[in-house]
């Protein structure tokens, strides 16, 4: 097991220091802040359990019925992270609303701020280093545990606030509103992760950027009497798959067309990190070698 498969037992630990701080915290306080604090952390315990299972299914080599890998089980774990997340979301908002209409102090505010502060600190940490190792890793369920840690993180700070504000200055009122404000925000986010987590399941092509940069290596070969056409890209969390026609004249030998594919192919790979690239050899004087031209983005690449 790799320390990026290692990193994935952190989150499940983490929650459940946070939601014991977080509880207690909202025992003693009674604070409607802190008891949607704790609401939404519980969600972190669900969802690092989830993203442990699905990254260590992911991660499982290809086999006879799984070809191309489990590298989109990550999808999943981000589908049902970003589900969880809205659900607390709407939670939290159950909770304020008739606080909010029916304000109460909070009792023993400096111990429950002390603990929520800690807890909050905890999740920013943790989450910040799974955001850096899965975007490095190109680890979508790292990533996305560690947005929805700062999720969390973005809840407490609010409700630090209000529970503060309401105990200082005794607007009573702010408690159950910054809940409410926070509760739209991580709604925002959850939805966002399900966008990403839809399109990656649907095969989504790879970034405009990575697309230039394949159509500039492609564009090189120009040179030599070489033209492409039907580029095709798709994104597997971790993994992404290239597929391209590659069309050369028609008077080459099958070890010269070989040599060029195997160039072209490690070219392609140098400019985009694992991938792994389809090529499908044709002669320039076929006219059945331009009928995938239907499927390009842009008009085929013509020989200077």
């Amino acid at each position: 097991m790799s320390w990026v498969q290692r990193l994935a037992y952190l989150p499940a630990g983490v929650a459940v220091i946070t939601v014991a701080l977080k509880a207690l915290a909202w025992h003693i306080t009674g604070s409607v802040g802190f008891l949607s604090d704790a609401l939404e952390s519980l969600v972190n315990v669900a969802s690092g359990l989830i993203t442990l299972f699905f990254f260590t299914w992911a991660a499982r080599p290809p086999d006879e019925e799984h070809a191309y890998g489990h590298t989109k089980a990550e999808y999943f774990a981000s589908a049902l992270v970003g589900g969880l997340i809205l659900a607390a979301a709407l939670g939290i908002a159950a909770t304020a609303l008739p606080r909010f209409f029916a304000p109460q102090p909070v009792m023993e505010p400096n111990l429950g701020l002390a603990l929520v502060g800690a807890a909050t600190a905890l999740n920013a940490v943790t989450g910040f280093t799974l955001i850096r190792v899965g975007k490095h890793a190109s680890a979508i369920a790292l990533e996305a545990e560690g947005q929805h840690l700062l999720t969390d993180v973005w809840t407490s700070v609010g409700v630090l606030a209000g529970v503060g504000a309401a105990t200082w200055l005794r607007w009573l009122w702010l408690d159950p509103l910054m809940a409410l404000v926070v509760a739209t925000h991580i709604g925002w986010v959850g939805g966002r992760l399900i966008h990403r987590s839809v399109n990656g399941l649907l095969d989504v092509a790879l970034p405009s950027e990575q697309l230039e940069a394949l159509r500039r290596v492609l564009d090189g070969y120009a040179q030599q009497g070489i033209s492409y056409h039907a580029l095709r890209t798709r994104q597997a969390a971790r993994r992404c798959f290239i597929s391209v026609h590659v069309l050369v004249p028609g008077h080459w030998t099958v070890r010269e067309g070989h040599a060029l594919l195997e160039r072209l192919e490690a070219d392609l790979r140098a400019v985009v990190p694992n991938a792994t690239v389809f090529t499908h050899l044709e002669p320039l004087d076929e006219a059945s070698a331009w009928e995938d031209q239907s499927l390009d983005r842009r008009p085929p690449a013509k020989l200077r």
